[in-house]
């Protein structure tokens, strides 16, 4: 697994796109593209581009860690 780029929600912009969800999760870009598409995960398409609100994604990160979080 890569070391995530980002230390702080705190960090985030107000919509993350797939390259930025897969830095702070420590994945690949391509997990990142992925995860955007899967059932389940908070994203939405704008236009042709798909992103997710940044605190849709610190709930879906602490729903599905068990409580963890990196603030």
């Amino acid at each position: 697994m890569k070391e995530s780029k980002v230390k702080t929600y705190e960090e985030l912009p107000l919509f993350l796109n797939a390259e930025m969800v897969a830095k702070t999760l420590g994945v690949s870009s391509s997990s990142g593209y992925e995860l955007l598409n899967s059932k389940g995960f908070p994203s939405l398409r704008v236009g042709s581009r798909i992103v997710v609100p940044k605190q849709k994604f610190i709930e879906w990160v602490e729903k599905n860690t068990g409580g963890a979080n990196v603030r």
